[in-house]
């Protein structure tokens, strides 16, 4: 057991109040503990704690402060920046709490932090009732509804954060709040957008929406000027039941698609549909007369296949390098750009992927919250998975270069999707007078910044 500043780096230095788990660099698990999903980041923390309650979690903050420890906070582990790890750190780890409580009758759920995307959906789709997430069943709950939370049924029910009643939060006081319109209403803003920055989320309750099996599948088109430029339009202009999320790639080995295509750089047009079952052919038609489809497969479905719950002994191997940036529409500037770099990219699965929103989202004013881009046509991620660890820095480099090379606009991006950038590359992440207003909270809620390990508000 280590001491440093002479405080004990074990359950000892906790007390005898903590009741979770402590995992140190000399235990057997502590190699599965410290890892992220971006394998590229391969941070060595001097504890991990995995606390059961908020009373765990104040006892983890107090001690890492009292023993000088960087506090960095972990739920699902898919920081693209890999922030839920980190080297001298204590490493706050929410998996253990993953308990989730639905009312039904009253369409609400108090869910953990420590739960995953796809375990939530699969303890509420038996109800008929879902929350909006991502796209994908690993995603920790408590860090997607901390950044926003664009997915699936983004234009039908909005982002993640327009679900959200309320939080327990512990502050860095080692205060356990509730924060919701009604009791600390500024804190409960800052954290639909912010949240990391202002102390760790211990349960959160969400809205719960009403949904039968949805019709979900690809068309597959090529990615011609003319198909890339009519994509946005199309799809803003769907009905809100609509969903799609493009992604421009090399084509892969896919039995759907001919040997003709392979190598080319095509479209994968995924779509949700969770409208009723005689109008979503009717709104598909506008998306396969962007071009000549090379293939397509939509199957109604329940939700929940889209939500599979993970392995959680699992991590993924590859590393990862991440930008994004909103956009309005594919210009002809942007999409040379885009053919350009996915002609050649640094690693063989490098893809743009677009989040096309409008819908409920957008009839949300844009100053309700701390995520304030609502006005916004979509989101442009640039996403380079990789296996080969060794040149991590040259994936990092590659993808930076390729944000680089896109018409700016004004500069915002999306904070989830956001990669290791600069510190001060988080002001993008806001409007301005957000930003200054969350500088100012920060300042009442964490004015020592201690929670400094992600995309850092510094307190105003």
């Amino acid at each position: 057991m280590a001491v440093a500043g002479g405080f004990v780096h074990g359950a000892d230095g906790l007390g005898p109040a903590f009741r979770g788990r402590v995992i140190g660099p000399g235990d057997d698990d502590y190699d599965r503990a410290r890892r992220v999903n971006n394998a590229a980041v391969d941070g060595r923390p001097a504890l991990v704690v995995q606390p059961l309650d908020a009373t765990d979690v104040a006892l983890a903050i107090a001690h890492a402060q009292q023993s000088n420890l960087p506090l960095v906070v972990r739920a699902g582990g898919h920081s693209m920046a890999g922030h839920g790890t980190g080297d001298g750190t204590l490493v706050v780890d929410l998996s253990a709490m993953r308990g989730i409580d639905v009312d039904a009758a009253g369409r609400t759920a108090w869910a953990d932090a420590g739960i995953l995307a796809g375990e939530y959906t699969s303890a509420t789709l038996p109800h008929g009732l879902v929350t909006p997430f991502g796209d994908t069943g690993s995603v920790g709950v408590a860090g997607i509804t901390l950044g926003g939370g664009v997915g699936w049924l983004v234009r039908k029910h909005g982002m993640t954060i327009d679900s959200l009643l309320a939080v327990e939060i512990v502050t860095a006081d080692g205060r356990s709040r509730i924060a919701s319109p009604g009791e600390d209403p500024d804190l409960f803003w800052a954290v639909r957008g912010a949240g990391a920055n202002f102390g760790v989320v211990t349960r959160m309750q969400f809205r719960l929406h009403p949904l039968g099996d949805v019709l979900a599948g690809d068309i597959i088109l090529p990615a011609t000027r003319e198909v890339l430029r009519g994509m946005i339009p199309a799809l803003l202009a769907a009905p809100d039941e609509l969903t799609a999320m493009p992604t421009i790639m090399q084509a892969p080995p896919d039995p759907a698609i001919p040997d003709a295509f392979r190598g080319r750089v095509v479209v994968y047009l995924s779509f949700v549909w969770c409208g009723g079952r005689e109008g979503g052919g009717r709104a598909l038609a506008p998306l396969r007369d962007l071009g000549a489809p090379i293939s397509e497969t939509a199957e109604w479905q329940p939700y929940a296949n889209l939500f599979k719950p993970p392995d959680r002994d699992h991590v993924q191997p590859d590393g990862v390098s991440s930008r994004a940036l909103f956009i309005e529409t594919l210009d002809d500037v942007t999409i040379d750009v885009i053919q350009h770099r996915l002609a050649a990219p640094s690693a063989p699965e490098a893809l743009v992927q677009l989040r096309v929103l409008g819908g409920a989202m957008a009839r949300v004013p844009n100053d309700a919250a701390a995520f304030g881009w609502r006005d916004r046509s979509a989101i442009m991620w640039l996403i380079t998975p990789y296996e080969d660890l060794e040149r991590a820095a040259e994936h990092e480099a590659w993808t930076a270069a390729f944000r680089a090379e896109l018409p700016t606009g004004d500069g915002a991006t999306y904070l989830n999707f956001m990669g290791a950038e600069p510190a001060g590359a988080v002001r993008a992440a806001y409007p301005v007078d957000t930003f200054n207003r969350l500088r100012q909270l920060k300042r009442r809620y964490d004015p020592d910044n201690v929670f400094r390990a992600n995309h850092n508000i510094p307190p105003g």
